[in-house]
């Protein structure tokens, strides 16, 4: 089990391992709680970075839609199939 230092402002390095692990990434949040003397950060960042990136779809304009109606979705998306074969 790896060990890490609490720096001058508080801040600790999560070792690369624990990382791969988890799946944490730049930019993810960290949920931090403080549990029967032990410290958890349970990662918040899997619908965070869901959002980002659809958010990064819409502005670069890779999307269909709106529409009124589910049946009105399931027409285009069927056509768009029908066109890539």
């Amino acid at each position: 089990m790896p060990l890490v230092t609490v720096k001058k402002k508080y801040q600790v390095v999560i070792p690369a391992k624990v990382r791969e692990q988890v799946g944490i990434k730049v930019g993810d949040l960290l949920e931090a709680k403080a549990e029967r003397g032990k410290v958890t950060f349970i990662p918040k960042s899997a619908v965070d970075r869901e959002i980002a990136e659809g958010l990064e779809d819409i502005k670069h304009g890779r999307f269909i839609g709106p529409f009124d109606n589910a049946a009105e979705a399931l027409k285009v998306l069927r056509a768009k199939i029908k066109k890539s074969k």
